[in-house]
């Protein structure tokens, strides 16, 4: 090794090459002789050649990189990496250290393509042959957390590494300018997917400007899976591929000749038509009286598949003249389960049903809610149970209609049944990390609403809390995204005023965040007691 250091790594790609492990004496010399992994060695071009064989193979670059850094010659060769290295992320989402994240991800790019996941991530496996470099995915795979740690924003402080260290690694000039889009936007997919409305024709106008080609689209798509995939078990579900699924199929479109832009009357009759044509069943007036419950924005945020569901059940509800419907199929490979409630509109009505799901253990990730010309809601949620997966075991379902049900008819209170149980349960541990509450308030994300942005540390109850909030604050909720990072809690609402605008006013806008961050500060305020909690004071000041 003294004589000829490169031979370290010459060593561990024969090793990979002929699928053998590295003998334990061989290691020990290695890291006895670490300073000869120097700057001579780190330029000469033989080296990096190794290197990116190395992490670029089809024979399981996972394992032989975990060699490498094992050995201590990973961070050596590429010092920004070594900075990483067993570098702890102080939080409940995150699992690993940045260098076993990065690393994980490598692994899982290498299982994708090879096929080993395709049940799990169809569309990735579909498109990782259609990727014209591959060594532009894996060196962004790479780069994309290496900035960590850093005090500044570790996707932009990521992309100046990517332009110095790609080059190093004989990637052309522009490989290693799509290398460096990508660490600068690879929280972009999974932002604009799980945060944004995409059946808004804004969400795709505004993802489409950023991404630009379709080659990028992939790249981006295949980067997210494994950045979220490799952060720790359980944090990949269904439900966040079906998301990313979406907006893939909405931007390509877009990319490759679709008309994202598209004028939302044009496209409202197209689905409208297209909803005629599958009603064949029904009169041709009871067609047209359908179709004119709604309003424009009910056909844009649908499919053609919800609309027919919609137009059977409300159907059978108004010929039983039921006043209260909800109906629930679970979807296992999404893990989700999709409820939708069909009742008269009313104020509140979005908040209780959420305040009810709260109490009945259901967390929403989703939500659409649609009203009718004619004075009826149908309001659609998407619900998991605490583990991630779809809410449908031992008879939950019947427990969470009958909630509902009570608490429209006012028999139940589940606001007041939240606050009681955060005042007798035990201390959470999400309660030893400290979040920031923060609202941000985003009129230019879209056309026709004000796009609200809370966050905050999770807690039971919270989003039934922000929503009885945005209803006292007169706002009318469009739809609702939910996502939560461990013990962060990110929700994103489209709401408009009480005369269904864009919230413009300063001094409202102003009262919208004072009032957020109020409700988001509560769990951190002196507990204030329900009023259960103060007759049940009473009784016992009474009794004594």
């Amino acid at each position: 090794f003294k004589k000829d250091p490169i031979k370290m790594l010459e060593m561990f790609h024969l090793a990979q090459e002929k699928g053998l492990d590295v003998h334990p004496t061989a290691l020990r010399l290695i890291r006895q002789d670490l300073r000869l992994v120097n700057r001579s060695l780190r330029s000469d071009p033989k080296a990096n050649e190794l290197f990116l064989e190395m992490m670029t193979s089809r024979k399981d670059p996972e394992t032989t990189l975990r060699r490498l850094n094992e050995a201590g010659v990973f961070g050596r060769f590429i010092p920004d990496f070594g900075r990483v290295v067993a570098q702890m992320q102080h939080d409940m989402y995150h699992v690993y250290t940045v260098d076993e994240h990065t690393i994980r991800a490598i692994g899982i790019i290498s299982q994708i393509e090879a096929g080993a996941l395709a049940e799990d991530h169809p569309l990735s496996h579909k498109i990782m042959p259609k990727i014209v470099s591959r060594n532009v995915l894996y060196c962004a795979v790479l780069i994309h957390d290496i900035a960590k740690g850093r005090g500044g924003d570790h996707s932009i402080l990521g992309a100046e590494v990517a332009e110095k260290l790609c080059p190093r690694l004989g990637l052309s000039p522009s490989e290693t300018e799509t290398v460096a889009w990508l660490v600068r936007y690879h929280l972009a997919f999974s932002g604009f997917a799980f945060k944004r409305d995409i059946s808004d024709p804004k969400t795709v106008e505004d993802f489409v400007e950023i991404v630009q080609s379709p080659e990028r689209l992939r790249l981006l798509l295949v980067l997210t899976v494994a950045d979220i995939r490799a952060v720790g078990p359980n944090v990949w579900n269904g439900w966040k591929g079906q998301l990313l699924r979406e907006l893939y199929y909405v931007a390509e479109n877009a990319l490759t000749g679709g008309h994202v832009s598209e004028g939302r009357t044009e496209r409202a009759k197209h689905c409208q038509n297209e909803l005629r044509e599958q009603l064949t069943g029904w009169k041709k007036n009871d067609i047209e009286h359908h179709i004119g419950r709604f309003y424009q924005s009910y056909w844009i945020a649908t499919s053609n598949e919800d609309r027919m569901v919609h137009a059977e059940l409300m159907r059978a509800a108004d010929m039983d003249e039921s006043l209260f419907t909800v109906e629930a199929k679970s979807d296992p490979f999404r893990a989700i389960t999709e409820v939708i409630v069909y009742t008269g509109d009313h104020p509140g009505l979005f908040s209780r049903i959420t305040s009810a799901m709260s109490v009945s253990g259901a967390n929403i990730v989703d939500a659409k809610i649609h009203t009718t010309t004619d004075g009826m809601a149908l309001d659609t949620f998407y619900i998991q149970d605490s583990e991630g997966q779809a809410y449908d075991q031992r008879g939950r379902m019947k427990k969470l209609r009958q909630a509902i049900e009570d608490t429209l008819q006012g028999v139940r209170k589940p606001h007041l049944e939240i606050v009681d149980r955060r005042e007798s349960s035990l201390p959470s541990r999400t309660e030893v990390f400290t979040v920031q509450p923060g609202v941000i308030l985003d009129n230019k994300a879209s056309n026709t609403h004000t796009v609200i942005e809370v966050r905050g540390r999770d807690r039971p109850g919270l989003l039934a809390n922000l929503t009885r909030t945005l209803f006292n604050l007169s706002l009318s909720i469009s739809s609702a995204h939910i996502a939560t990072y461990g013990e962060r809690a990110v929700d994103v609402f489209y709401v408009k005023d009480s005369f269904g605008l864009k919230i413009t006013n300063k001094v409202k806008l102003a009262n919208i965040e004072k009032k957020l961050l109020l409700a988001l500060s509560e769990d951190m305020a002196p507990k204030r007691k329900s009023a259960k909690a103060k007759k049940q004071q009473t009784a016992e000041a009474d009794g004594q």
